[in-house]
């Protein structure tokens, strides 16, 4: 019997540069949760047959962020065959919603029905629903989902191939059950993009702090909802098949994971009886280190790096977001912790609080080079992202704020400050980076890790430096190699000229290569420089005893 094929197109969109062109790299770092969250559902979809023995389910996997989308290419092949399909953009975020509406509008256009989810859909649905209109209006037709959608995929994907696609999908009251739920998974052929052919997943959702910047805990709740250790075990097994070793666990804060101890005897056991080979990136908070056991056993289980919401070393500023989980006298005895047991510390740093000057900035950032362990740091200008409380309070109230979500990626300024002008916000911003990644800093962060570690903070520092001094994009968004293509450029900015466009690439291209091969010299030279023997028993002020490091009263108030 012939069976009836209907095409399922899962797309992650990237997102336009200030250039206005899509950013797309030959290589990325990080990888789409959402999309290896739908790409399984869409196969337990398939092979449980739950739209129909006669129907061929044809799945098409894509991250905009590594791979140009070839939408009237699409479109046409399903078309001319007769068949049917639907276009699902995951995980979008609201830097991402323009360029998501874009690619959808090329899909109608080419006769295929389109469905947008993530964060940005469900933030305004859960905190501003007098404004689903304006989505829903924005959208133009194209179907919008809400929430997460474990229980409710395989409805989704049957309305469509019957026919009975609705405009709007809320499922944002329910919260889904993860155990027992096929886990996020990529096979090798889509992770070749990226560097170290990595992957993600979540072990579980939520997060029981209360931050005002935050969306994870409006979208996905206050109370966290873990994966069993089996469904952890199942996924690294799996991922073990195809020779993929790195994990980024996406939770907002793994340590609150009701499951994680579970979790890390699991994979410590087939680290150590197994041999399986596993290196974990995790998420946390400041407080983790009070957890009996978490550092010992997270290290032991394999993680290499950590990131921290530490967002600022100004009491009054962790105050103003809500973020008094935060206690400075804590930092320091938190980061020594994971520093003995090898760990990599990385802190999120927000830029833009209410007492914020350019002033107060770069003397905290100095505070935060000079007594505080870290070994890498993010800064993030403050942002207020549809979703959160901040943009709640601030849509009700008539704040002005940028109109073009484009620029709500956290490295754009997008509302006015009361002490500092848009400029100064910026050059704040600018400065924090520079300051933090200068050549002397960069020298002591080394040098703070002789030994085996180096190696990381070195290949860190590539990322980094290179993510903000050469292209000008956040870390989180960065990649290798930037790839553009003439036409996909935002609508409304022109068409440049085939000369001009190839002209300006050819330019780029070298001034990108020279500026790498440049910085990766000079950081090498750092680092022969921090592994002369006489710094193998460095400690700057940050590394030494905490008795002999003293807080300022100011901040350790």
């Amino acid at each position: 019997m012939k069976k009836n094929r209907f095409h399922v197109i899962l797309i992650k969109p990237s997102k336009y540069a200030d250039d206005g062109y899509v950013i797309r790299w030959w290589r990325a770092v990080v990888t789409s949760n959402s999309l290896a969250c739908l790409v399984s559902l869409t196969e337990d979809v398939r092979k449980r047959k739950l739209l129909g023995e006669d129907v061929e389910l044809v799945t098409h996997i894509y991250d905009e962020t590594v791979q140009r989308i070839p939408v009237q290419k699409l479109c046409r092949k399903i078309m001319r065959a007769g068949e049917r399909g639907i276009v699902s953009l995951a995980g979008v975020q609201s830097n991402q919603f323009p360029r998501a509406l874009d690619l959808a509008a090329q899909f109608k256009r080419g006769g295929l029905p389109v469905m947008i989810g993530g964060f940005h859909v469900s933030g305004i649905t859960a905190m501003l629903p007098e404004k689903i209109g304006e989505l829903t209006e924005a959208a133009k037709g194209i179907t919008l989902v809400a929430g997460e959608v474990e229980e409710h995929w395989h409805e989704i994907l049957k309305d469509a191939y019957e026919n009975r696609f609705k405009g709007f999908y809320n499922f944002l009251a329910a919260k889904p059950e993860l155990r027992g739920v096929p886990g996020p998974l990529m096979n090798r052929a889509n992770l070749k993009y990226f560097i170290n052919t990595h992957s993600s997943f979540d072990a579980g959702r939520g997060c029981p702090f209360r931050c005002s910047f935050c969306t994870i805990i409006n979208v996905q709740g206050n109370t966290m909802r873990p994966r069993s250790a089996d469904d952890i075990e199942r996924l690294i097994r799996e991922n073990h098949k195809q020779g993929i070793t790195h994990f980024f666990i996406t939770d907002d804060n793994f340590a609150r994971n009701k499951e994680w101890e579970a979790i890390a005897d699991r994979l410590i056991r087939l680290k150590e009886k197994e041999g399986f080979r596993c290196s974990l990136m995790l998420q946390t908070d400041t407080m983790a280190h009070k957890i009996p056991g978490f550092i010992e056993k997270m290290t032991r289980a394999g993680c290499r790096r950590v990131f921290i919401g530490m967002e600022s070393v100004n009491p009054e500023n962790l105050d103003a977001c809500g973020k008094r989980q935060n206690k400075l006298d804590e930092y320091r005895r938190m980061l020594q912790a994971w520093r003995n047991h090898g760990a990599l510390t990385c802190a999120g740093y927000i830029i833009g609080f209410p007492g914020d000057t350019h002033e107060t900035v770069m003397r905290d950032i100095e505070f935060l080079k000079r007594e505080i362990p870290l070994d890498l740091a993010e800064f993030f200008i403050l942002t207020p992202l549809p979703g959160s409380e901040d943009h709640q309070k601030m849509t009700r109230a008539g704040v002005p704020m940028d109109r073009d979500l484009n620029r709500y990626d956290a490295d754009h300024v997008v509302m006015n400050h009361p002490r500092m002008s848009r400029t100064e916000w910026e050059r704040t911003y600018q400065d924090a980076w520079k300051s933090f990644y200068s050549r002397e800093h960069c020298l002591t962060l080394l040098k703070r890790r002789y030994g085996p570690r180096q190696r990381l903070v070195f290949s860190s520092l590539v990322w980094f430096r290179s993510a903000f001094f050469l292209t000008g994009v956040h870390p989180l968004l960065s990649g290798y190699f930037r790839i553009k293509n003439r036409k996909d450029r935002r609508p409304g900015m022109p068409l440049e000229p085939i000369p001009v466009y190839y002209t300006k690439c050819l330019v780029e291209f070298f001034k990108y290569s020279l500026g790498m091969i440049g910085m990766i010299w000079k950081l090498w030279r750092l680092v022969r420089e921090a592994r002369k023997p006489e710094y193998a028993d460095y400690q700057d002020v940050a590394i030494r005893p905490e008795t002999n490091s003293p807080l300022s009263s100011k901040q350790a108030a």
